[in-house]
C-alpha cells in the first residue's frame, strides 16, 4: 500500500536510544517510546522523521564515539 492510499493517522515516537518510528494514533505507546513530533498522515509524519533523524547510529554509540574523540 502505498502512502498515498493509507487513510489511518499515526504520530511521531522516539525510544530512549534517539530511534524515530510511526505509531497509530488510537494506540497506547509501547513501553519505552514517547511522543516526538506530529501526528497526521504516514506520509506526514515520514516526512517529520527525515528532517529530524539524520543521525542513525543509536544516542549510546553516538555519545560514546564523542567520549572516545574528546579523549584523544
Amino acid at each position: 500500500m502505498s502512502d498515498e492510499q493509507d487513510d489511518d493517522l499515526y504520530r511521531v515516537v522516539v525510544n530512549h536510544e534517539g530511534q524515530y518510528s510511526l505509531w497509530p494514533l488510537g494506540r497506547e505507546n509501547a513501553p519505552g517510546w514517547l511522543d516526538a513530533g506530529p501526528a497526521g498522515s504516514r506520509a506526514e509524519c515520514l516526512r517529520h522523521i527525515e528532517e529530524v533523524w539524520t543521525d542513525m547510529r543509536p544516542l549510546s554509540l553516538r555519545q560514546r564515539m564523542s567520549a572516545q574523540t574528546e579523549g584523544r
